[in-house]
């Protein structure tokens, strides 16, 4: 019976505290950044000036993409390749057909 709360079919990663705390804190000003455009949705602001919010938070959301996948790369990608499974590049390219949509 598994007694530590992980589902066995899934992958799971663990980060350290460095990195929690980075990716919190990006998270973090983008939920900031959320709360701003929902509070310019109330107050009527202008339709460019809420869009230009919204390309900030998209802009946001790709920088915390691409420091979680450079992430990956070094750690996952580097040592599932060490240990044989190279399965972990085909993983890869559909995760970056994903994100390049």
């Amino acid at each position: 019976m598994n007694t530590d709360n992980t589902c066995p079919c899934q992958k799971t990663k663990h980060r350290t505290e460095d990195e929690v705390r980075a990716l919190q804190n990006r998270l973090s000003r983008i939920e900031g950044q959320v709360r701003g455009i929902r509070g310019m949705v109330e107050r009527d602001a202008y339709c460019v000036d809420i869009l230009t919010q919204v390309a900030a938070v998209t802009a946001a959301l790709n920088a915390f993409n691409r420091e979680l996948f450079a992430n990956h790369i070094r750690t996952c990608v580097t040592a599932d390749l060490q240990n044989g499974h190279t399965e972990v590049v085909d993983e890869l390219v559909e995760t970056l057909q994903k994100l390049m949509k």
